[in-house]
């Protein structure tokens, strides 16, 4: 378990090194990771696939010129995707507001409400990213329970699994998330 995680820090840590000498494998590589999770972050933090896919060309685009300065003390290289991701969304959404009557107002009405929908939508896409490496079989019913709000006994039976089973596989996969999210912070 801790040399799952301990692996998957190591091979992060190089990959950031590679991409901070602008290595071409590097942005490929990075893009292959975390490219889903970035774009669908987007998609439903714009709610335009063609904004979605502008943004995600400046997200990686912005990756690649700035990789020396990704610290991996701060966070995983999803979460500093994600963090620029994010930037770039609002940056797009402010865009969006049209001329006000009263400038002021308006902008912190659209400063405030579009930051709390985003910061939400980060930290569920975080969530899914750090979930889309736990195995399949605890992914899976770690999302039936928090994005389906089922419990233990309904997930049982949609799945057909013994209770006992769904319990065991989820503490097991909580326990690798925190480990993960620990790592990471």
């Amino acid at each position: 378990m801790e040399r799952a995680v301990a692996s998957r820090d190591r091979a992060e840590r190089s990959l950031a090194k590679r991409l901070a000498r602008r290595e071409p494998d590097a942005l490929r590589e990075l893009y292959e990771l975390h490219g889903r999770a970035t774009f669908g972050f987007l998609v439903r933090a714009l709610g335009e696939r063609a904004a979605a896919e502008d943004v995600q060309q400046q997200v990686f685009l912005e990756a690649w010129q700035r990789g020396e300065r990704y610290d991996p003390e701060r966070g995983g290289l999803l979460t500093w995707l994600l963090q620029i991701a994010r930037s770039r969304a609002i940056d797009q959404l402010r865009r969006r507001v049209p001329e006000p009557r009263d400038p002021a107002s308006t902008v912190a009405l659209a400063d405030r409400a579009d930051e709390s929908t985003v910061d939400e939508l980060l930290e569920h896409w975080r969530m899914a990213g750090e979930l889309a490496l736990l195995p399949t079989e605890e992914s899976e019913l770690l999302r039936r329970r928090f994005y389906f709000g089922q419990s233990q006994t309904e997930i049982a039976a949609a799945t057909g699994l013994p209770l006992g089973t769904v319990k065991s596989r989820m503490v097991s996969g909580l326990r690798r998330l925190r480990e993960a999210l620990e790592v990471e912070a």
